[in-house]
């Protein structure tokens, strides 16, 4: 549909961004399902005559269960636009930057690096900063899941990576030497995706350790939780 869409008016691509499920989610990438979304963001204030495939498509739905007045077979009211969504998007800037992306759900901590503009549904969070590779490859590591290790978890034992449960968390900043350090390895492995993980994380596992210091019995204690 999106090629569709495009296809019949190429304005159409201005407002269609790919998008990012939690299922989606791997340990430094994610696997993309070749889905997008209409990005009609009150916020983005746009003029739905200037992408006439778009408006076609959508009153393909029906007006009426499109609109915003809260009547029965309609959505609820709000005071947002018929073809507009129902909640502002207000950051939706930020979705540009690179950013980290997770699954706030599962029973295995997976943190994805981003820098395509994909956007990310609800069952993801996302951060953006300036040492994002830094802190994905932190997050996915033995050391990631240590201090990760007593976070939420639903009542069957999966855990509940909200924001809430990573802003507690204290990570130093990294020096420039060190930042580079996990870009190189970091860009190495999205650039070679199907390689093993567990050559890659080693180098990811020995750079932090050496980072914080660690002696081998409390490396032991890390690698045991």
């Amino acid at each position: 549909k999106k090629d569709e869409l495009i296809a019949e008016d190429p304005k159409s691509a201005e407002i269609i961004r790919p998008l990012l499920r939690g299922r989606d989610i791997k340990r430094y990438s994610y696997e993309f399902a070749d889905l997008h979304l209409i990005t009609t963001f009150p916020s983005l204030k746009i003029n739905i005559e200037k992408y006439p495939a778009v408006k076609q498509y959508l009153m393909s739905f029906g007006y009426d269960k499109l609109k915003q007045t809260g009547d029965i077979g309609s959505r609820k009211k709000t005071n947002n636009k018929w073809f507009e969504t129902q909640d502002s998007i207000g950051y939706w800037e930020d979705f540009s930057k690179q950013k980290i992306v997770w699954k706030r759900v599962g029973s295995i901590l997976r943190f994805a690096y981003d820098d395509t503009g994909a956007l990310c549904l609800d069952s993801t969070c996302f951060a953006t900063g300036k040492y994002i590779k830094y802190l994905v490859g932190i997050m996915n590591s033995k050391f990631g899941k240590y201090i990760m290790k007593d976070s939420p978890q639903t009542g069957t034992g999966d855990l509940l990576i909200s924001v809430q449960a990573i802003e507690p968390l204290i990570i130093p900043i990294p020096d420039d030497i060190i930042n580079n350090k996990f870009e190189i390895i970091i860009n190495s492995k999205l650039q070679n995706i199907n390689n093993l993980l567990s050559d890659f994380e080693k180098d990811i596992d020995i750079l932090i350790y050496e980072m914080f210091k660690f002696t081998e019995e409390e490396i032991e204690f890390i690698e045991s939780q």
